[in-house]
């Protein structure tokens, strides 16, 4: 099959289509055609050597968490997903074949039906950041109304899901971003929106019951400055792994709790978070998509920052 591979890691360049091997389906798995996959900031600390790369034991890799697409098999014949049924969900790079490619083979505890409002291409840039977001601000911070909650990097993948998501759940939302993307965050549901370049957040945002903190401590020390605004016993909780080594013992010495994150791919609560796409609830914003010939530029723009919502790859056309 068509592939976008690594043959090592390094600079986005080291991103080339290729040949690989179809995926085989066993066991519990589905076998999904790609039609598009969404690009993360781990796919190209993956790629650059840091992420997940330590666990690739063969090359070319094909990397890509997020994908969207249509099933080609299944594991019965009764099974729920059907060949033809409109699928999306995570892979498990670099246990697997990545989503840059035709074919992806997933466990079906990963992969749910896909919203019928969304075209696939726009599904696809929903898993990973829609379930980051989840895991931090619903299932760890336990979004309820009238939470007071901060949500750094408000505009980006897992920020937009994250501040819609403690929106409908009643939290008063304060989130940080750039002066071009506040119209947008409000858009999302924010309360407050903070202009990151022209405020310190930690002197105008008030004191907060929780944290949501996408940036970590490798920029401008914002996870220490989060620590002023959490009242004792609040909550900060840290997205971008290993980018605090001294999280938990900081926090502690504040009187405040914390935590890191992983993101499990969870169909059950993909499918919750397909019932809120479809009602209207929650929006995905694309801000681009590129060809999958295209995916070095993609990981250009990712490590760059500043992208709204998601970039995805074009894989193939099944819608």
């Amino acid at each position: 099959m068509r592939a976008l591979v690594i043959d090592a890691t390094g600079d986005p360049e080291q991103l080339d289509i290729g040949e690989v091997p179809d995926p085989v389906r066993v066991s519990d798995e589905v076998l999904v055609r790609v039609a598009a996959a969404g690009v993360n900031p781990i796919d190209a600390k993956t790629r650059a050597g840091r992420g997940v790369s330590g666990a690739i034991d063969a090359w070319p890799a094909v990397l890509g968490f997020d994908f969207a697409g249509v099933v080609e098999a299944t594991p019965t014949a009764m099974h729920p997903l059907q060949p033809g049924t409109r699928v999306y969900g995570m892979t498990r790079v670099p246990r697997t074949t990545g989503s840059y490619a035709e074919l992806a083979a997933v466990s079906s505890l990963s992969v749910a039906a896909a919203p019928a409002s969304l075209s696939l291409t726009e599904a696809a840039a929903v898993p990973v950041a829609a379930l980051t977001a989840w895991s931090a601000v619903v299932e760890t911070a336990k979004a309820h109304d009238g939470q007071r909650m901060l949500i750094h990097a408000a505009a980006g993948g897992v920020g937009h899901f994250a501040v819609q998501f403690a929106a409908y759940f009643g939290v008063r939302v304060t989130a940080t971003c750039s002066a071009e993307n506040a119209e947008f965050v409000r858009s999302l549901g924010a309360h407050r929106v903070i202009d990151y370049r022209s405020e310190r957040f930690e002197q105008v945002a008030g004191q907060q019951d929780a944290v949501i903190d996408l940036i970590g401590n490798v920029v401008d020390d914002v996870g220490t400055r989060s620590l002023d605004v959490v009242r004792p016993g609040g909550l900060v909780v840290n997205v971008p792994t290993k980018s605090w080594p001294t999280l938990e013992e900081d926090a502690a010495a504040r009187g405040v709790l914390a935590t890191g994150l992983s993101v499990a791919p969870d169909a059950r609560t993909l499918a919750v978070i397909t019932r809120l796409i479809d009602d209207g609830s929650v929006k995905v914003h694309v801000d681009r998509v590129l060809d999958l010939a295209d995916g070095a530029e993609a990981h250009r723009l990712v490590e760059a920052g500043h992208v709204r919502g998601k970039l995805v790859l074009k894989v193939a056309d099944l819608d």
